[in-house]
């Protein structure tokens, strides 16, 4: 039977060996990150069969065109251009929007899914899909190891098998666990040299004799060798394998190796290089060259800028540390700030917030230009109010204020106007995070017309749109939806591709009760973006409250598939499932949930909301009280844990959890109608009446219900 392939060994060649296919058409993709930076060994594989997907299938090329091209625009020579957003538009001085390792997630899924559908393609056509097999993994990007296990866990082998070629030693734990879980392991071996190469006894007039013992000067004739030797080893892009290359290339004067370097670097420049060698390869050339303060310095900071556009955060620290060490702050003060600003910021995303704020308070203690004090005070201000826990809003004030009142004593006038319309969007933000919604909604009003009286349409342009996108968010949370909304279909026309205005237009929608104009939204999004897990997971949501369980089961089936730790989505499919009273199924969903978070509330609630249904009341009872262990104000845990108190006879205790619920929740007609029976069934039509009295005053009230209990009460 066909299975994924762990192949380990130290050789390039045994490992290849190994992974050689069984007569399948195989593309083999080296991985190492000095190549060609992040997706280095995906582009490898797209260029092998995008190709035919484009001229058989060019509608499923289309679907999956803006994550195919957007962390690899190199392929725009082999399917066209890339979709056009504001952000891609924008100079990077003008960007005021920036993505993350989050969104290079979700268009490694897209990726994904192109390549399980271009298998389902061939495999429909009686046709095997290549075999995948992807090497050097160990000294991959994280992009493309992160790629790799998504692969791996979402590729069933029987239609898209992969090989994963590495050295001995640890992977990223995503990676581990996918390779533990779905691939079969091999220790490939190399292969065992002839007599006449192999071991100690092969000597010849250069290696016997006392006279050789020591060491020895080299002859014209070793030298040269050994000059080439590192000179192969550098026009490998020091990516090589050979053992005498690489002694070669350590053992060769600094000086020739720094030459070398340059001369490779100039090759990759004549050649016009793609992004992603300039990322790697022509960095680690420039770095390690003749000038690494100058040339080396001006490449990585090149490499940074395009990594921050298009959001590949791990390379945005690799290329800002390495920057920093090759940069003297007393001389390119700039430089050096701009390598630790945008380090520090893409340590967010990958939850690394200490090393954040280590990177931003050095620059604050090392110079004291007004404008690196703005900007790092804004940056510090947000870690506070959006990512530390717990979040400090107030403290994010403090620094906020700082920045602002830089902003607005800055000596240029067009520096003074944007600077301090960012600074005040950003204090818009804190605001917001205070409660104070409508200090926040005057701040960003503020920003709008005063960039409007100064600028052009075509200025700034990306900027003025998310200042838009903050007042529509802000009129929705004080209720003014009709204003909202009119914002929201501004920006979908102004900037359709950024999908995020779809979502907030369609939950207006889903808000007035129009479900068919929300799922029209929902599904423009879905064709337009990559794959947002709570892009399909609101659509499902949405789905679900239309009555289309069908449709509702297929979003939160790929959201699961794509991300099988979502919980949210995890108990919408199981929730969904036991309305269609597939018991079975929504067990099954729970049991699923629990093995990732066994300690996780929501879903022990679910597994006792399950057996309670199926009238497993003890089983019911045991992982509601567990729920309640973890979070006693659970809302659903205490009604469902009445239930089965009820049930089982113990009405006190029903009536003890529905009176929690009360205080937790306020007056609600079913909770009280639900107490009101456990105080009857107790003994106590007195209670009972006064709760179903009291039901009865409220909207949405049971009323024949209430009624009926009422009469029996008097009864």
């Amino acid at each position: 039977m066909a299975s994924h392939r762990r192949i380990m060994s130290e050789s390039p060649a045994a490992r290849l060996r190994v992974a050689a296919g069984d007569g399948d058409a195989t593309v083999v993709a080296r991985c190492h990150r000095r190549l060609r930076g992040p997706y280095t060994g995906v582009d490898t594989v797209l260029r092998a069969v995008l190709p035919e997907a484009a001229r058989r299938w060019p509608a499923l090329v289309e679907f999956h065109r803006m994550e195919l091209l957007y962390g690899i625009p190199e392929l725009t020579d082999l399917i066209g251009p890339a979709p056009r957003t504001l952000a891609i538009e924008s100079s990077f001085e003008e960007r005021t929007r920036f993505f993350g390792s989050g969104m290079i997630r979700c268009m490694s899924q897209g990726v994904v899914s192109f390549l399980l559908d271009h298998a389902r393609q061939l495999r429909s056509c009686g046709e095997r899909p290549p075999y995948l097999v992807f090497d050097e993994v160990d000294q991959a990007e994280p992009t493309t190891q992160e790629f790799l296990a998504l692969l791996l866990r979402r590729a069933d082998p029987g239609q898209l098998r992969v090989a994963v070629c590495t050295s001995p030693g640890e992977l990223p734990e995503e990676l581990e666990r996918a390779l533990a879980g779905y691939a079969e392991r091999f220790d490939a071996e190399p292969e065992r040299s002839g007599p006449e190469q192999s071991g100690p006894e092969r000597s010849g007039p250069e290696q016997s004799g006392p006279e050789q013992s020591g060491p020895q000067r080299s002859t014209p004739g070793s030298a040269r060798q050994a000059a080439e030797l590192a000179e192969a080893y550098v026009q490998g892009d020091c990516t090589g394998s050979d053992p005498a290359e690489l002694l070669a290339y350590q053992e060769a004067a600094p000086e020739l190796r720094a030459r070398l370097h340059d001369l490779r670097a100039e090759q990759l420049e004549r050649s016009a290089p793609s992004w992603g060698l300039r990322v790697g390869a022509l960095t680690y050339h420039r770095e390690h060259g003749s000038d690494p303060s100058g040339a080396g310095r001006l490449a990585l900071l090149a490499a940074q800028r395009h990594c921050v556009e298009v959001g590949f955060s791990a390379a945005v620290i690799d290329l800002g540390l390495r920057g920093r060490a090759v940069t003297d702050p007393g001389v390119h003060q700039h430089d050096y700030w701009e390598f630790t600003q945008q380090a520090a910021a893409a340590c967010i995303p990958l939850n690394r917030t200490a090393q954040s704020m280590e990177l931003y308070l050095d620059v604050i203690q090392r110079f004291t230009d007004p404008k690196v004090h703005m900007m790092t005070s804004y940056s510090i201000a947000m870690l506070h109010t959006r990512f530390l826990q717990p979040r400090d809003h107030d403290l994010a004030l403090r620094w906020q204020n700082n920045a602002v009142a830089i902003a607005g004593i800055l000596p240029d006038p067009a520096e003074r106007l944007t600077f301090s319309v960012f600074h005040d969007n950003g204090l818009a933000l804190v605001e917001m995070h205070r409660g104070n919604l409508d200090r926040s909604l005057e701040l960003v009003e503020s920003c709008m017309a005063r960039l409007d009286a100064r600028l052009t349409d075509d200025q700034w342009r990306l900027h003025r749109s998310q200042l838009l996108y903050n007042r529509a968010r802000l009129l929705t949370a004080t209720g003014r939806l009709d204003e909202a909304f009119a914002d929201y279909s501004t920006l979908v026309d102004l900037d359709p591709y950024y999908t995020d205005y779809l979502s907030e237009r369609a939950r207006i929608h889903r808000t007035r009760g129009d479900f068919a104009a929300a799922l029209a939204d929902y599904d423009r999004a879905v064709e337009l973006a990559p794959p947002f897990p709570e892009l399909y997971y609101n659509r499902g949501t949405a789905r679900t409250e239309a009555g289309d369980t069908k449709g509702a089961l297929a979003d939160f089936d790929y959201v699961l598939e794509m991300e099988p730790e979502d919980t949210d989505t995890r108990l919408a499919r199981a929730e969904l499932l036991l309305g269609l009273e597939e018991f079975d199924a929504a067990a099954a969903d729970v049991a699923a949930g629990l093995a990732l978070r066994p300690q996780e509330p929501r879903l022990l609630c679910m597994r006792g909301t399950v057996a309670l249904q199926r009238g497993a009341l003890t089983e019911a009872f045991e992982a509601l009280d567990a729920a309640l262990g973890l979070d006693p104000d659970y809302p659903a845990a205490l009604l469902n844990r009445a239930v089965v108190h009820y049930e089982q006879g113990r009405h006190q205790a029903a009536v003890k959890d529905l009176t929690t619920l009360l205080d937790l929740v306020g007056d609600d007609p079913d909770v009280l109608l639900n107490r009101g029976i456990a105080y009857q069934a107790d003994g106590l039509p007195d209670l009972a009446l006064a709760d179903f009295d009291r039901a009865l005053t409220l909207p949405g009230a049971d009323e024949p219900e209430l009624e009926a209990r009422r009469a029996r009460c008097h009864r």
